[in-house]
């Protein structure tokens, strides 16, 4: 008896149960016509890096990079998507799942309250697509969804670099909720929605602390300046009612063919609102929000495109009181500006440049006095990648990233957790990935 390649493919994953043969017959053709428009697909992203220098404790603080990354040969994170786009239909529906597995997995931070750990696990995203026949058609994703902000993807592979940005690191990531959009005409369109908080852990409410996952976007710049006082204070959670929800909204617009050039240029903002149940890392909550403005734009040069992105995270207060009767206070800022270029140089080289400012103010009192002597970070960078698609499905990137400690502190290198020796950060990088 031969069953449809997706009914095979979903059956060893899980998803389907194949029955009795003489059932199976019966009811072969609607299980094609369900899965038939069912995809999966996915990839590999490897690495090897290389970093400058002795002692790799303390490593430039953007999201996905760890000491175990360091002077060593790297699986980043392997991605399986199981997808069913919108069809035709006015009253259209779909789904979309993506799955990491790998240490990648551990930094993203959506494992659920009832996880206990990460194990190299994940869910990224898995949400119900629907479409409604109002004007040009109005979209729906209900469930675990990307941010709707941001210049990069969570994909290494969709970026022009390997490595992520700043601006990137101190954005929302992933939310549990509803999003609707809706395309005015094919120059713009809007998003809004509701989430339960605006950290990543899903199913996550205000009213709760983290699941220990130190992912918060605030989580590397306090175990720098922690480290400079072992003796500082933790604060305690901010939260709030269990109903108290997240609200976001976006636009974009792109450029007519009527700007000759400029044709085909973006314009992109949006703000994200509500309580991070781990924005300090470690359980240590806050209500913050998130704003950005990005654009690309289109160039008299046919292969050059060039980009910029604004990121602005503001939170709020956060005070407690210790056993000992001390109050403390302690709020929180961070923004990140970032220019970027693209050059198509032939047919399988393609020349990637960034470059990136960003500064992050951690005030924390105790009783009123400053428990950190320097309480702002400013980081410069840049970050220059070559890619040569060579093999066909392979993306092969080398990268160089410089980081450099903007106000004289040290902030990297150094053989142990907390205490830097260096300035400046160099990586020179190797990313292959292979996309099925």
């Amino acid at each position: 008896m031969k069953y449809h390649r997706w009914t095979v493919s979903l059956a060893a994953l899980g998803f389907v149960t194949l029955g009795p043969a003489a059932r199976a017959e019966e009811k072969a053709n609607v299980l094609q016509t369900a899965l038939a428009s069912t995809t999966i697909s996915g990839y590999v992203d490897t690495s090897a890096q290389w970093n400058f220098g002795t002692g790799n404790a303390n490593v430039a603080p953007y999201k996905f990079n760890s000491p175990s990354k360091s002077d060593g040969f790297n699986l980043d994170v392997v991605q399986i998507r199981i997808d069913k786009p919108l069809s035709e239909e006015d009253w259209a529906a779909g789904y979309r799942v993506d799955l990491w597995a790998g240490p990648d997995a551990n930094a993203l931070g959506t494992q659920s309250t009832l996880s206990s750990g990460a194990g190299d696990f994940a869910v990224r995203q898995a949400y119900v697509l629907l479409q409604a026949p109002l004007g040009n058609g109005l979209t729906f994703k209900m469930g675990v969804f990307d941010s709707i902000i941001g210049y990069e993807s969570v994909e290494s592979a969709n970026d022009p670099n390997y490595t992520r940005s700043y601006g990137h690191s101190i954005e929302p990531q992933t939310h549990t909720g509803l999003l609707s959009s809706y395309r005015f005409t094919d120059l713009f369109r809007v998003s809004a929605g509701i989430a339960n908080t605006v950290n990543p852990s899903i199913n996550s409410r205000a009213d709760s602390g983290s699941t220990g996952f130190t992912s918060g976007p605030f989580q590397p710049y306090w175990n720098a300046l922690y480290a400079t006082v072992p003796t500082a204070p933790i604060p305690g959670s901010d939260a709030h009612a269990e109903s108290y929800k997240t609200y976001m909204g976006s636009f974009d617009l792109t450029a007519p063919d009527t700007l000759g050039v400029l044709a085909g240029s973006t314009l992109y903002a949006g703000i994200v609102n509500g309580y991070n149940n781990s924005a300090f890392g470690s359980g240590v909550g806050d209500v913050q929000t998130s704003y950005y403005v990005g654009a690309t734009l289109a160039t008299p040069i046919t292969h050059l495109r060039l980009g910029a992105a604004f990121d602005y995270l503001d939170l709020g207060n956060v005070t407690s009181g210790t056993t000992g009767g001390n109050t403390i206070n302690m709020d929180g800022n961070a923004f990140a500006v970032a220019g970027y270029a693209s050059l198509q140089a032939t047919e399988k080289l393609s020349l990637h440049a960034r470059i990136e400012y960003t500064e992050t103010k951690l005030d924390l009192k105790l009783d009123g006095t400053p428990a950190f002597p320097n309480d702002r970070l400013k980081i410069f960078a840049m970050t220059w990648t070559a890619q040569y698609d060579l093999w066909q499905n392979v993306l092969s990137r080398l990268e160089l990233r410089w980081d450099h400690s903007a106000n004289g502190q040290d902030l990297f290198g150094g053989e142990t957790t907390g205490v830097p020796e260096l300035k400046n950060s160099w990586m020179l990088a190797a990313n292959i990935i292979y996309k099925f």
